[in-house]
């Protein structure tokens, strides 16, 4: 269960460091693409994003507002971690008023402030994918489109997720404002094993992705990391996804070399 933080560290810096929110895209689209550095050391799902790893990993950058009209625009920091067994994804999400309430699988998450991702396993599959969309209680709710997003839905549900949440706040009370909540969540891969294009996944591999944010009782926004770029609100959109590469870059170090120092 999340706790609420009194003291946090130099998880502070990576708080202070989310910049001026940035505008709805209405620039000509340019597919965003993230490299994924491997785990060099372990990771601990507890919400804190206080291992090595977490810390020297590079963030996705600002999320967009694709569908901005008025509010304030709170901005999400998001990285990602791989190694062998689990996608890693760690969100700081500065937020004046938080909610969360609900507990249950597949309940109605959206209501709530939320995160989601949307996977595209295989790149030569790029409308057949998945969502998974969390809350900062550990609840979550999937969904799979094997035929892209016009079609049904088909019944699927992740396995082992693990998710922890940590927050500086107060929960459903907007009488007060809050900072932010950060979340820690392990996929692991073999959810999606069978559609990769090749699995185990080695560096250099690579699949398309979406990360999404919305939901609240007060200042409800939608912002992402690739801009959906329709009309109305509308997340499923796999044409626009990034493009995720599973690096063999190591966070925080490279694996240390025998042999003369470098000049």
């Amino acid at each position: 269960m999340p706790y609420r933080l009194k003291h946090i560290g130099r998880l502070g810096l990576l708080v202070a460091a989310i910049g001026s929110s940035a505008h709805a895209d209405h620039h000509e689209f340019q597919q965003p693409v993230y490299q994924v550095h491997r785990a060099g050391t372990p990771v601990n799902i507890d919400g804190r994003l206080d291992e090595p790893a977490w810390v020297a990993a590079p963030d996705l950058g600002n999320f967009r507002f694709t569908w901005y009209e008025s509010g304030d625009q709170e901005q999400t920091v998001a990285k990602l971690l791989w190694d062998d067994e689990y996608l890693y994804v760690a969100h700081i999400c500065q937020d004046a008023h938080i909610t969360a309430r609900v507990t249950e699988h597949d309940g109605p998450i959206p209501q709530d402030d939320c995160f989601e991702i949307m996977i595209a396993p295989n790149p030569d599959k790029p409308a057949f994918y998945f969502n998974i969309e969390w809350n900062l209680l550990g609840a979550s709710v999937d969904g799979h489109r094997p035929n892209g997003p016009d079609s049904p839905r088909e019944p699927w549900d992740a396995s082992g997720l693990k998710v922890a949440a940590t927050y500086v706040g107060t929960l459903n009370d907007d009488t007060d404002r809050d900072s932010h909540w950060i979340v820690e969540v392990a996929i692991p891969l073999s959810n999606f094993q069978e559609y990769f294009g090749q699995f185990p996944l080695t560096p250099g591999d690579s699949c398309h992705a979406n990360f999404n944010r919305h939901g609240g009782d007060t200042n409800l926004q939608y912002s992402q990391w690739s801009s959906g770029g329709t009309p109305a609100p509308s997340f499923h959109t796999p044409h626009r996804f990034g493009r995720l590469v599973f690096s063999e870059k190591t966070s925080p170090f490279e694996p240390a070399r025998s042999g003369a120092p470098t000049k």
